[in-house]
């Protein structure tokens, strides 16, 4: 079993022990997530399986935190956002902005890059370095800015 999956589990039992009733939902949203991939696809979780997972939840919060705002619900943007910090409390630390600059440099020039045409040789090289530590979308324009 994934050391993060095993951590996430424990926290869920602390939370049911403690009756912190909104951490529990939102660490079962978790485990509800993992189990239906493994189930889904027949493997045992990795800790990068995991990761891939929380990205995903973490990247649908953003985009309902932005809809909700949008649609003047307070109410579902704070629950959202409650949820988004648990995801993201079993992420790495996010990398800083000279980080991953320096990443899509070194992408760049691993993969000879010369054009916007070759996004897709950066991306491949930068994808799984930036797991779970930096908004993919945000680094793609970034990218795409560097090479046009």
């Amino acid at each position: 079993m994934s050391a993060l999956k095993q951590r996430i589990n424990e926290e869920m039992k602390n939370a049911m022990r403690a009756q912190e009733n909104r951490l529990r939902d939102a660490i079962r949203l978790i485990t509800a997530a993992i189990k239906q991939r493994e189930v889904d696809e027949r493997i045992e979780m990795t800790d990068a399986h995991v990761l891939e997972i929380l990205n995903k939840m973490a990247k649908q919060r953003r985009d309902s935190i932005s809809q909700y705002e949008a649609a003047n619900r307070q109410d579902l943007v704070d629950q959202e956002k409650y949820e988004l910090d648990v995801i993201q409390s079993y992420m790495p630390a996010q990398l800083s902005d000279a980080e991953i600059a320096s990443l899509i440099d070194a992408a760049i020039q691993a993969s000879g890059a010369t054009s916007a045409k070759d996004m897709g040789k950066v991306m491949a090289e930068l994808k799984p370095k930036l797991q779970g530590r930096a908004d993919v979308g945000m680094v793609s324009a970034k990218v795409k800015e560097r090479l046009s």
